[in-house]
């Protein structure tokens, strides 16, 4: 077993992108080193030490970005160095001390010979310590996200500490530069038909006075809401993935139509968390509010179907805006929003002698209801799912 650990580190490559890290990189690099024997850190336009300066007596490679660039653009310059001496899979993780490189260890076994893979280093994050609530909710968030765009559960997709195959990844067309290129190349990685696996992993953060981050809340929370829409809306469009590996994933279980008690449990248990049926209800809301006329069901079944939400939620919530009530309230509002005065006269005839007119109106005011509606259902379903499955897990046994 071990010669066969031995041969298989010739073709995995450690990379470390640095930015301004200059107390922790040092150690880390060389704790890494220890585990591989190939070792590429990146200088993502560090301002705080010369990073070339540290590893000079080393055999640690040093590439540097002149300006920052993002981690994610250090990690491309990583990849297509490693690509051009031979290197199958490339193992990263951070600089600033959060992850152990004796970690790596768990990587290898994993890695085998297969390059159809991504690990994944789940982070434990425990009771107590320094861990912020940020993360931990950011955790979830991103995990969700994860979920509605590729239908795959992993437990923590934010982690840094990856094993990416080298041939894959260099064949997938990535925009993202800094942190919303983990998020990206997780979800197109699964629509080309890699396989998300993942390893626990432990994780140090410091005390709050001491901790050292370059994530930046309201520029990279941008740039990450950026790209989940970016995201959301490719998984929308009936336009096939590009397949980088063919899948021999389980087929569509036709016998299902057949056998309705099968497919109504199965629709039931469809993203059941009080995250993924409040999104579903939102969903469901804000589409059935849009002037969708005789479409609504089958445009809900779709999208929810393309997001992996749940379908019976999503279609059971749009008999909240049945008409008339809804419908007119937007017609009203888009009466307003077009000519400053309500709209007294409001009767079948009125709507049906200037259909035109009135379907312009519903659109105008359905985008200004319709989110708020939405917004007001998922949050409502979210605290009904999350008390009832909380009462659920502590019921004694």
């Amino acid at each position: 077993m071990k010669d066969n650990l031995s041969f298989l580190t010739k073709h995995i490559w450690c990379v470390i992108p640095v930015f301004n890290n200059k107390d922790t990189v040092e150690r880390i690099v060389m704790e890494c080193r220890s585990y591989l024997p190939q070792v590429v850190v990146v200088d993502d336009g560090s301002t705080d030490t010369d990073i070339s300066a540290l590893f000079s007596g080393s055999d640690v490679t040093v590439l540097r970005h002149k300006k920052n660039q993002g981690k994610g653009r250090a990690i491309i310059t990583a990849l297509k160095y490693i690509k051009t001496r031979g290197g199958r899979f490339i193992i990263t993780l951070d600089a600033d001390g959060q992850h152990y490189p004796r970690d790596i260890e768990k990587f290898i076994p994993l890695l085998q010979d297969d390059e159809k893979n991504i690990i994944i280093g789940c982070r434990k994050f425990q009771e107590g310590g320094n861990i912020p609530s940020k993360s931990r909710f950011g955790k979830k968030l991103a995990n969700f996200w994860l979920r509605v765009e590729t239908g795959i559960t992993v437990n923590d997709c934010q982690s840094g500490f990856r094993a990416y195959p080298v041939r894959y990844l260099s064949q997938m067309n990535l925009t993202g530069s800094n942190y919303d290129f983990e998020t990206e190349i997780l979800a197109k990685a699964v629509w080309a038909g890699l396989r998300l696996k993942t390893v626990d992993i432990d994780v140090w953060y410091p005390e709050p006075q001491l901790r050292v981050s370059n994530f930046r809340p309201f520029v990279d929370n941008f740039r990450l809401s950026c790209m989940h829409t970016r995201l959301v809306t490719r998984r929308l469009l009936p336009i096939p993935h590009r397949k980088l590996v063919t899948s021999n994933g389980n087929p569509i279980n036709l016998s299902m139509l057949i056998h309705p008690i099968k497919l109504l449990k199965t629709l039931l248990k469809e993203n059941t968390t009080p995250g993924g049926l409040a999104m579903s209800a939102a969903v469901g809301m804000f589409l059935a509010i849009l002037p969708l006329i005789s479409v609504h069901t089958l445009v809900i079944i779709y999208v929810t179907t393309r997001l992996h939400l749940n379908k019976l939620m999503a279609v059971n919530i749009q008999h909240l805006a049945m008409p008339p009530f809804l419908p007119v309230i937007c017609i009203e509002l888009g009466y307003y929003i077009r000519h400053g005065s309500w709209l007294t006269d409001i009767s079948f005839t009125i709507v049906f002698a200037q259909l035109t007119e009135r379907l312009w109106e519903w659109l105008l005011g359905s985008l200004i209801i319709a989110p708020l509606a939405a917004l007001v259902i998922g949050i409502i379903v979210y605290s009904i799912a999350w008390k009832l499955q909380r009462k659920t897990v502590t019921l004694p046994t």
